[in-house]
């Protein structure tokens, strides 16, 4: 209760707007400035495209974590277990494949990145014609190459397939009426090349590429990166004007770079408010939850919530299996699964953001297209329970419970006795999240429990069917639907008397 009271006092401050010249550059002012705009919470549904140079190698190529660009020229210092198995599987593979890094660094993997069938206007078609609402690319991944045309000489604009990636994923989503978001992990680059250094050298393309300017551990102080960072950062924001702005943790500390880390975040909602009469519309997002989520919208990546959260918040996962484009990835989440995992985020104040990884071609892989569709198909039958809700008093019941925390993300079934809860317009919306196979029991709507209203009607959506129900001190009883589908997810619409 104490979350949707706090949630309420928040968007309560909506109607004042903020003056652009007020907010600081500290966690405090943002936390004072910053409200998550409507079409965001409204949205619900997201899509994020992670496409760049490794999704061009060798799809056949053995698992290397997302990050080939480190893993090819050998393990890190420290590196031990299961990663350091991988990474010199991986290396070994570079090797034979391709020759050894003297001689076939990363930056000879470009050419092989050529986007030939990409076609952002079909892809983001088929994102919204499956419930999204917003789509967020990956502006530049921990390998330094700029998706986009860019201050850096490493883009795509003028490597690969010759194409303003960006530009035109932004072009797609204003013809479709999406809002547009980017989301860029550059500040691991440094790091990321650490092994890689010993092969180049000074005043070479490729010396940019691999961040040889920067300590590959003391970077984070350094104020000629952290500058660096920021305007490549700023580049995109000017270029851009994104609706959303996600960044990849770790970035500057108030402590250390000078700061910009919370300094872009504040330049970017005020420049927001200047262009928009002191009401925000942009989302910031990153990943670290040790900051007062009330200055930022925390991307729970690959994780979950145990409960409401006073704040809306993003789950992010990955349908590819990998990140990046590779054949033999797999998801080890069922599409029931994740279907389910999306409504109880949705149930908890948050927001789904689904990473599809395309080939290097530019094109959706089947198996990815898959996820997407039967999602769409649960959200096009349960549209209203979805879009525009807010949390009802609590999330729900039944006996799978789910952690708090990134990188946890729940990989087991649900049962007809799990049930989630939204509200929205005087109305009350149920859903469970397994094909149920009897009637549906739920303790928490009983009488004189916390749903204090009477009961006038009971729908289940997407069907005509007359449903039967009774509600006692034991909870409300619905008799198992004869019109009951297969479907992941079924929902119900409870309006009062």
């Amino acid at each position: 209760m104490k979350s949707l009271l706090i949630h309420a006092a928040a968007t309560c401050l909506l109607a004042t707007p903020a003056l652009a010249e007020e907010i600081q550059p500290t966690w405090q002012s943002l936390a004072e400035n910053y409200h998550v705009p409507e079409w965001f919470q409204d949205g619900k549904i997201g899509v994020w495209a992670h496409w760049g140079i490794p999704s061009s190698i060798d799809e056949n190529r053995p698992n290397d974590g997302s990050h080939y660009g480190r893993r090819m020229y050998g393990a890190n210092e420290g590196e031990s277990g299961g990663q350091l198995k991988m990474t010199e599987k991986l290396a070994k593979f570079h090797a034979k494949r391709y020759g050894p890094p003297s001689e076939f660094g990363y930056e000879k993997l470009v050419p092989l990145f050529k986007g030939e069938n990409w076609d952002p206007d079909a892809l983001v078609t088929f994102f919204k014609d499956n419930g999204a609402r917003f789509v967020m690319p990956v502006a530049t991944h921990h390998d330094n190459f700029d998706m986009y045309d860019s201050i850096h000489p490493w883009n795509s604009a003028k490597m690969g397939p010759k194409r303003d990636t960006l530009k035109e994923w932004k072009q797609a989503a204003t013809k479709h009426g999406l809002k547009f978001g980017v989301s860029t992990h550059l500040y691991w680059s440094p790091a990321f090349f650490k092994t890689a250094r010993q092969y180049q050298k000074p005043g070479t393309l490729a010396w940019k590429l691999f961040s040889m300017d920067y300590d590959p551990k003391g970077y984070p102080k350094q104020d000629s990166w952290n500058q660096h960072w920021y305007d490549r950062c700023w580049d995109v924001i000017e270029k851009y004007d994104p609706d959303m702005f996600n960044v990849d943790s770790p970035f500057p500390r108030v402590g250390a770079g000078k700061g910009l880390g919370v300094k872009l975040f504040t330049d970017y909602l005020r420049r927001d408010l200047k262009e928009n009469g002191g009401k925000q519309s942009v989302v910031i997002s990153f990943k670290d939850g040790s900051k007062d989520r009330s200055a930022y919208t925390y991307n729970m990546e690959r994780g979950s919530s145990g409960e409401i959260q006073a704040e809306p918040w993003m789950w992010a996962t990955d349908i590819s299996g990998g990140w990046f484009y590779r054949k033999e990835a797999r998801n080890r989440m069922s599409i029931s699964i994740m279907i389910a995992n999306a409504i109880d985020a949705i149930s908890k104040n948050g927001v789904v953001m689904m990473n599809v990884a395309l080939r290097g071609d530019g094109t959706l892989p089947e198996n990815q297209a898959a996820y997407l569709t039967a999602f769409g198909e649960v959200l096009k039958t349960n549209a209203e329970g979805i879009y525009g809700t807010r949390p009802w008093k609590v999330y729900g019941e039944g006996p799978l419970k789910v952690k708090t925390g990134r990188q946890g993300e729940n990989n087991k079934a649900y049962s007809q006795q799990d049930i989630r809860f939204t509200q929205k317009d005087g109305k009350l919306y149920v859903f469970v999240l397994a094909t149920p196979t009897k009637d549906i029991a739920i303790e928490t709507l009983k009488a004189g429990g916390l749903l204090e209203k009477e009961i006038a009607n009971i729908t289940m959506l997407g069907s005509d069917e007359s449903i039967q129900w009774k509600r006692d001190s034991s909870g409300l009883k619905i008799d198992l639907p004869k019109s009951i589908t297969e479907q992941p997810v079924t929902g119900f619409r409870i309006t009062y008397q």
